[in-house]
């Protein structure tokens, strides 16, 4: 069995942003503030690394706990709002 270590709040980030960013239609939707979103939401936000199985699912377990969801979503729209008063791509 090869094992690999996981950032598992990736995984939350990237689940949970398309639905927080539907709701915030004037935000950008360019590679470059993407990824920046990305970034700041997870330097935002505790890292939950796993590597077995069973971490995997500890961490989906810990996923549903009300207040690990608020911070997701309040890191993702942070993050989304400083990205659109400061965006760093080309302006056209």
């Amino acid at each position: 069995m090869l094992l690999e270590m996981h950032n598992h709040m990736e995984d939350m980030v990237r689940d949970r942003a398309p639905a927080i960013l539907n709701g915030m239609p004037s935000v950008c939707r360019c590679e470059r503030c993407e990824l920046d979103r990305f970034a700041l939401a997870l330097n935002k936000l505790p890292p939950k690394y796993v590597v077995t199985a069973e971490g995997k699912l500890y961490a989906r377990v810990a996923q549903l706990q009300n207040q690990f969801d608020a911070d997701v979503v309040r890191a993702i729209t942070d993050a989304a709002l400083m990205v659109e008063q400061n965006p760093r791509h080309e302006m056209d």
